[in-house]
């Protein structure tokens, strides 16, 4: 099938790659010459974890190819797909500026030939519509009001993306479900067609499970349900974290919490890892995105307005507990372990860090940083000073601070990090590390909902269990 992409972001590139690897014809479009050279060059402009093997395969294949021009896209492509960025606005709104102008672009180019315009863009609910209604001003101005040819010769579709970054790839040939929201039986029948060897699991990491569900709803039930995950993961994350905040209190162990909870079914154990909240691309901007709609159609939010609230005060929670060991910051130095709002990317969007680096400049504090990946030195503050490998950021540090629980971050000699600081204090702002190993490296260790007292009722926990075994045994 031919296929056009446009906006290459995490979710534009990710998606044009991979559907090129399952043999169609795709075309990815951008607006920025420079990034759509280095594409062609076979080279991603974004790190995730497979995405260049599989670009470089499917260009090599003659199947993936990249350009500006976005009538040659249009022409080529029997489904463009629209995965332009919507970044929010200062009101918690979904920006929509870019999905406008690529709807009003393929208006412009638009031929008597079916299309099906897919949006891919997480986008308020009711765009599917809009978009529509967008292409159709197009047209009108191309051609007389009478002359319905064009007009009625194209479909819009809702297929939201459920990717995460530094997973996309497995994501797309792994997926949940696969939800598509449209009016045309034409137009979703096309897409089944598109993703059927996905759905067939023909490149999934286990061939062996069974076929992918297939969502089919109507444009403003898809474009809902993609808010609607992101909304409720966001929820859980800012959920346990707020239980983490009361077993601190209590002498309990968040771990050990969301383990007893996650083993009940109706609850599940994923997106129960205490820690500094979350950030990136997605789950502020879509949790803001819905408070707005809500707020748009006359109903307050309030939950979700509250995971917000508790997500921020999550972030400065690391400050809390440098205070509470290091007492006054000021003239302290504290060494950031990871920048990035979560392994395996590049992408500091909305991420933690920047938040800690801010509140720990402006209390006096010296701030160094980190990341196995992310190098760019001038997109961050100039008040963090970025370290090469480990052993620099820890030299001359009164503390350090887990904040992206990168793999490589358990494989550290931390013996050898103590010897370097000042002051050997580590605070684990995702629970990642293994306190008993840094205890022995000479580290105290602060972690999120895991107090000492809560470890030892949890040892004694074990050891009452194993009396009332043997007596009960004998």
């Amino acid at each position: 099938m031919r296929v056009c992409v446009i906006g290459t972001g995490y979710v534009g590139l990710v998606t044009g790659a991979c559907l090129a690897h399952i043999g169609h014809e795709v075309i990815c479009i951008d607006n920025n010459a420079e990034k759509v050279k280095l594409m062609q060059s076979g080279k991603s402009p974004i790190y995730e974890p497979g995405l260049a093997e599989i670009m470089q395969s499917a260009m090599t294949a003659g199947l993936l190819s990249f350009t500006t021009d976005l009538s040659a896209g249009v022409a080529h492509g029997e489904v463009l797909f629209i995965a332009v960025g919507t970044p929010p606005l200062p009101t918690g709104e979904s920006d929509t500026r870019y999905v406008e102008a690529v709807a009003r672009g393929i208006g412009t180019h638009l031929t008597e030939d079916y299309k099906v315009i897919v949006n891919k863009s997480t986008v308020p609910i009711g765009s599917g519509d809009w978009v529509r209604q967008l292409i159709l001003s197009e047209l009108v101005n191309r051609q007389p009001v009478s002359d319905s040819k064009i007009a009625a010769n194209f479909d819009v579709v809702s297929n939201p993306e459920f990717l995460r970054e530094g997973s996309a790839v497995y994501d797309t040939f792994n997926p949940d479900r696969i939800v598509l929201g449209s009016n045309s039986q034409a137009a979703i029948a096309l897409m089944q067609e598109l993703y059927a060897p996905i759905v067939a699991r023909e490149f999934a990491a286990d061939k062996s499970l069974p076929a992918v569900p297939v969502v089919v709803t109507n444009l403003g039930s898809a474009e809902t349900i993609k808010y609607a995950a992101n909304a409720f993961l966001a929820t859980k994350i800012s959920f346990i974290n707020e239980v983490a905040n009361i077993c601190d209190r209590v002498g309990a162990d968040v771990t050990q919490v969301a383990k007893g909870i996650g083993l009940d079914s109706r609850i599940g154990n994923k997106f129960l890892q205490a820690g500094i909240g979350w950030g990136g691309s997605c789950f502020p901007k879509d949790v803001s995105a819905l408070v707005h709609i809500a707020r748009d159609y006359g109903y307050e939010a309030e939950l979700l307005q509250a995971a917000v609230k508790v997500n921020q005060r999550q972030r400065l929670l690391v400050v809390e507990k440098l205070q509470q060991v290091l007492k006054i910051l000021k003239g302290k130095t504290i060494g950031l372990l990871g920048l990035t709002f979560k392994p395996h990317t590049d992408d500091l969007r909305d991420a933690p860090a920047l938040n800690l680096i801010e509140e720990l400049s402006r209390l006096g504090a010296k701030v160094k940083a980190y990341d196995p990946i992310f190098k760019s030195l001038e997109l961050l503050s100039a008040q963090v000073e970025l370290a090469t490998n480990t052993a620099q950021l820890a030299e001359g540090c009164d503390a350090l601070v887990l904040v992206t629980e990168w793999p490589d971050f358990r494989q550290i000699d931390y013996s050898q990090l103590a010897g370097l600081m000042r002051n050997k204090i580590i605070i684990d702002g995702r629970n990642f590390l293994d306190r008993e190993s840094l205890s022995k490296a000479g580290f105290y260790y602060v972690g999120i909902g895991r107090s000492e007292a809560g470890d030892r009722l949890v040892e004694n926990s074990f050891a009452i269990t194993a009396i009332d075994v043997s007596l009960k045994a004998a």
